[in-house]
């Protein structure tokens, strides 16, 4: 659990301090609006001192991320930034919605809270059983905002073709370079949109594009995505599929890409929901089966064929914080770009958290509570997603408890749900605690935790960026259980009395040399868990371990170890807990310990160790390859060092890499001894 308070007004994310706000004049007077176009989103930001404009030349190749990652980083997400001079005739703006504030303000809204009860209150409005004609007729109006918010496809051209590249050429726009070992250049914010061939249903979707030539890409959807099922039914036709990409536009586009919708809910009717104004669509020029946004900066059309070789993909450092790996992924022909007269390219990064994608997870997190309570998991009552478990890792829901085993139900209907499908740990607690005071959260679900029979696992799909599973896209998952219990749910064989524990650092570190580090800081505030970082040495190392640790004097009373390799600083809680979830396959690498009670024979206590350490083939039986942790080069770090006076950014802001570079093993994006 994470033990930084996050302020339950503004949904703090949990890696900073948090810092109480007071709503500005123009917070206070902002009402919901559709943005005509991505200039006029930042003219938005800049009134509100939400933007700086960097007129110095900065190169698209590192240096703009390494200067992004400084600013993502620094508190409140620093500012979204405007390179003006990149060499290219396009400007870049990026850390655009990298706060609470510019999320707000990307969505029109004053609290992403807001869009939820919005949801709610739709919801509930069209289950209410309608007796009379006047229920019937008071329904009219909201049925016509339905239709003002569905998407219409206009006649002509739009902004988004006042200018036609005469030869596409993706050589003329900024694409940036994010990270030393990235494969190449990618285009990180693309909204891409297909179409089911057999029913003309679009789907709009992210999915990250490496540029290979001046007219290919590669096309990186996963395949549990909707763009990946209508690629399988082209490939099934043996036509080729057509492709739009839009940067840009107003920024409700780029979210409503990222959102878990059903398969059959349009992403642009969620996008005229939120800006309360239709989306206008007009026809591609190259590819006339696809429309897309009027008012988007760029649109990159063209096509996959099915019947091509795949190309070999990556790496890419990714949200995750570690490279995901080179594989083999469709490639996208450009057949033509269009633009706007005075487009920006949109751009974001994406690496150890956190950075601007943990605020676009925020608003996934509040938007999307409302429709899990109406339709899935009635008695949740809240949700959170701490950046330390990059989205899918780590996922905490607060339910209304009526009867016992009501948190496993839960559990089976949330690793069901869509996208929670990907979810690897999910703590449940209930009303007796706040949900957004960590430390509150953790002291009480580690009082109500039995670890031996409170803990479940199971396994099913993750992400395929997961490194940790033993098969790509299939690994384990573990639910912790911190309800209060009912007597069905406790167990008589255990010990439930609480405990004092006494752990003495300096003799458990003399008598396991392997352990580099321990962190017994929870110990102090009531949470019996403590975190080890070990350097293993030979095979089921681990495994050996956890039961002598457990028996030393003064661990009695320890529920749970989390053990992090040995180049971790297990005193740095939130980067310790970051790795640790990234590394961890709950069902393959727990390792739960029992021991006779010191103060009744008769009963037992239970410890439980989860391996949140480096898999290896030697000591792991593991076979994949593992990912190096993203780190900026040297000669990167140095070069915005001496050309920091020059950006007009206020303070100097120290590289974040430097942080982490003891911790990476050797310089490719694969680990390497």
């Amino acid at each position: 659990m994470i033990l930084q308070n996050s302020p339950s007004a503004r949904r703090k994310v949990s890696f900073f301090i948090p810092v109480n706000r007071v709503l500005l004049p123009f917070e206070r007077k902002h009402k919901r609006m559709a943005y005509k176009h991505l200039r006029h989103f930042i003219d938005t930001l800049e009134k509100a001192g939400e933007l700086v404009r960097i007129s110095t030349y900065v190169n698209p190749h590192l240096e703009i991320a390494e200067i992004t990652d400084r600013m993502s980083k620094s508190p409140d997400g620093g500012k979204a930034l405007l390179f003006e001079n990149t060499g290219y005739d396009f400007p870049v703006l990026i850390n655009s919605m990298g706060s609470y504030r510019r999320m707000c303000m990307a969505l029109g809204v004053q609290e992403l809270d807001d869009v939820a009860k919005e949801i709610e209150a739709l919801f509930k409005m069209l289950s209410k059983p309608k007796e009379s004609i006047l229920d019937k007729l008071a329904m009219l109006p909201k049925l016509g905002q339905f239709a003002s918010w569905m998407p219409k496809v206009v006649s002509g051209r739009g902004g988004c073709q006042e200018v036609v590249m005469q030869s596409p050429d993706l050589g003329k726009l900024p694409v940036m370079t994010c990270w030393p070992q990235d494969g190449g250049p990618f285009i990180t914010l693309p909204v891409i949109h297909t179409k089911d061939p057999n029913t003309g249903a679009r789907n709009v979707g992210m999915y990250r594009m490496q540029v290979f030539e001046k007219d290919m890409t590669g096309m990186h959807w996963h395949k549990h995505k909707v763009s990946a099922k209508h690629f399988s039914e082209y490939k099934k036709l043996n036509k080729r599929m057509p492709v739009a990409v839009i940067l840009g536009g107003d920024p409700v586009y780029t979210y409503s890409a990222t959102a878990p919708l059903p398969e059959n809910v349009d992403e642009y009717m969620l996008a005229g929901f939120l800006r309360k104004k239709k989306v206008e669509l007009v026809k591609c020029i190259s590819q006339p089966e696809l429309e897309v946004p009027a008012d988007a900066d760029f649109v990159i059309e063209g096509y996959v064929d099915p019947g091509e070789d795949l190309i070999w993909e990556g790496p890419f450092g990714d949200h995750t914080g570690y490279y995901s790996l080179a594989d083999w992924y469709p490639r996208f022909h450009v057949t033509a770009i269009t633009h706007r007269e005075d487009a920006v390219y949109p751009s974001t990064i994406v690496g150890i958290p956190p950075q601007e994608d943990a605020w676009i997870g925020k608003a996934t997190e509040r938007i999307f509570l409302a429709p899990i309570k109406m339709t899935l998991v009635p008695e949740i009552v809240d949700m959170e997603m701490p950046v330390e478990g990059v989205f899918h890792n780590l996922v905490i829901a607060q339910i209304q408890k009526d009867y016992p085993g009501q948190a496993q139900k839960v559990m089976n209907a949330m690793w069901g749900a869509g996208q929670m499908m990907f979810n690897k740990i999910l703590a449940v607690t209930d009303t007796g605690t706040r949900i957004n005071d960590y430390k509150a959260l953790a002291q009480y679900v580690f009082a109500e935790l039995n670890p031996a029979t409170d803990i479940y696992f199971s396994q099913g799909p993750m992400d395929v960026l997961d490194h940790s599973c033993s098969k790509m896209g299939f690994g384990g998952k573990m639910c912790i259980d911190g309800t209060r219990k009912y007597e069905e749910e406790t167990d008589s064989r255990f010990d439930h009395d609480a405990f004092t524990p006494d752990v003495q650092v300096a003799a458990l570190r003399a008598a396991f040399p392997e352990i580099r580090d321990i962190n017994v800081s929870l110990l102090q505030q009531e949470i019996p868990c403590i975190i080890a970082a070990v350097e293993k040495n030979r095979r089921n190392h681990l495994r050996e371990l956890h039961p002598q640790l457990c028996t030393q004097p003064g661990m009695e009373g320890i529920k749970m170890i989390l053990y992090v390799e040995h180049t971790v600083d297990a005193q740095d809680l939130p980067s310790a807990l970051w790795r640790f979830c990234n590394n961890l396959d709950p069902k393959r690498d727990h390792i739960l310990t029992e021991r006779p009670s010191s103060r009744n024979s008769q009963l037992v206590t239970a410890c439980m160790g989860l391996d949140g350490t480096l898999k290896t083939k030697a000591f792991d039986d593991f076979h994949r390859d593992w990912p190096n942790i993203i780190v900026a080069d040297d000669i990167t770090i140095k070069a915005i060092d001496e050309k920091w006076n020059q950006l007009n950014l206020g303070p100097f802001l120290a590289s974040p890499s430097l942080k982490y570079k003891q911790q990476i093993y050797g310089e490719g994006a694969v680990v390497s001894f």
